[in-house]
């Protein structure tokens, strides 16, 4: 399917201030970048480089006052997402160098200190596909989504306690379950097609059977439509923007639309 999707942000800069962007969708791995448009306004100087992930990042320094920026991409993506009931676990001696950083414990998925709770979770599940799918099913059924419960230090440890959260605080509980059973996992931003409330959303992937599955605690069934804007670890990765300034973020709007099929 080919969908329509951006974001608009909104900053008051009180100071010259270095920013890190990450924005820019890339083509692969499902997707097709067909076009994109990227505003600053007021313009200011700008660089891009790739960071250790993948990702498109941009550099600015923006100057004191107000910041607008505003992105819009039309992709192709996968109107479905891969399923693999069955696929057994990857020997960890057998894993691509570039995956097994996603093995290991980060900021916000202290996977070194969740071993007996994924293994209580995955009960009974063939190791591979179905341990992660019954922590995504946990997950859903298990913690309930609630805005203003958590914030940028929210941890999954933290979440697993209160049993509620937001899709980033659900994927650092998949990701760091995943990850204490000996699978990689690792975080995703993007958007999501007919997300409700639309928002800028995240969920996971894990690496079973050569290759990386979706897996969306906050959706009760497997659903395609995603456009995905970056990997990373965790959260800390994925900012999509990283201020080293005195800045305040005033808005922040999603939106993604299907294309009619006769659009060009």
């Amino acid at each position: 399917m080919r969908l329509d999707a951006g974001c608009e942000l909104e900053f008051e800069i009180l100071e010259p201030t270095p920013m890190l962007l990450m924005l820019r969708p890339r083509s692969g791995e499902g997707q097709w970048v067909e076009a994109e448009r990227y505003a600053l306004q007021p313009r200011v100087p700008a660089s891009e480089y790739a960071d250790a992930w993948g990702n498109l990042c941009q550099r600015i320094v923006a100057r004191p006052g107000r910041l607008h920026i505003s992105t819009q991409v039309r992709v192709d993506t996968d109107d479905t997402i891969a399923l693999a009931p069955g696929a057994p676990r990857t020997p960890v001696d057998q894993l691509p160098v570039e995956v097994i950083g996603f093995l290991l414990a980060s900021r916000y998925a202290e996977s070194d200190a969740l071993a007996d709770q994924a293994r209580d979770v995955t009960a009974g599940a063939t190791p591979g596909y179905d341990q992660v799918e019954a922590i995504r099913a946990w997950i859903h059924r298990s913690f309930e989504y609630r805005y203003g419960v958590s914030n940028e230090s929210t941890s999954a440890r933290d979440t697993i306690r209160m049993r509620k959260g937001v899709c980033r605080d659900f994927a650092h509980v998949g990701i760091a379950l995943t990850r204490a059973l000996g699978i990689p996992a690792r975080y995703v931003a993007g958007y999501l097609h007919e997300l409700e409330p639309m928002d800028l959303h995240a969920w996971f992937e894990a690496y079973v059977d050569g290759r990386w599955y979706t897996f969306d605690a906050t959706q009760a069934g497997p659903r395609g439509g995603r456009v995905i804007i970056g990997y990373g670890r965790d959260a800390l990765d994925v900012a999509l923007a990283t201020p080293f300034g005195d800045t305040k973020l005033d808005n922040m709007q999603a939106w993604v639309r299907a294309v009619p099929e006769a659009a060009g």
